[in-house]
């Protein structure tokens, strides 16, 4: 049986393909049960790395005349909650080398959004000597 081209069905078709839904972030992602130390130095890691664009656009919020208010307020409040996630899955962790680097990659991230304040109250959460040491040669702006 033949059937007549209808090409408003062919283009509607075509077009779920191009259909995006909100995009869902690394650190919005339900974990299906507690984390051991591994995997969420893993997942921080990830959130970390995912987000360092954004971190970067806040820090360069000063110049307002390259982005609009609702970007940076979009990608404020992204950074925001990428970070407050990494730090929740941080203090979870057992492992003190492995929370200390954890925590080291969020410090890094912080500097990125020149979010200063806490960058200096997690730096000082570090306990092993050669990450704090690390870290102050990377940002010495921490050290007072």
């Amino acid at each position: 049986m033949l059937r007549a081209f209808d090409g408003n069905a062919m283009v509607l078709g075509a077009m779920k393909w191009f259909v995006r839904g909100k995009r869902q972030d690394v650190w919005d992602e339900v974990v299906p049960g507690p984390l051991g130390d591994i995997e969420a130095a893993d997942r921080i890691r990830s959130i970390c790395e995912s987000v360092a664009a954004c971190a970067e656009t806040v820090g360069r919020a000063a110049d307002a005349s390259r982005q609009s208010d609702e970007r940076r307020r979009r990608e404020t409040e992204r950074y925001e909650r990428a970070a407050r996630a990494a730090m929740e899955i941080a203090m979870k962790m057992s492992d003190d080398l492995m929370r200390d680097d954890a925590v080291r990659q969020i410090v890094d991230l912080c500097m990125k959004a020149n979010d200063t304040r806490t960058a200096h109250i997690l730096f000082r959460a570090i306990q092993a000597s050669w990450i704090r040491e690390t870290v102050q040669r990377e940002h010495p702006a921490l050290v007072q």
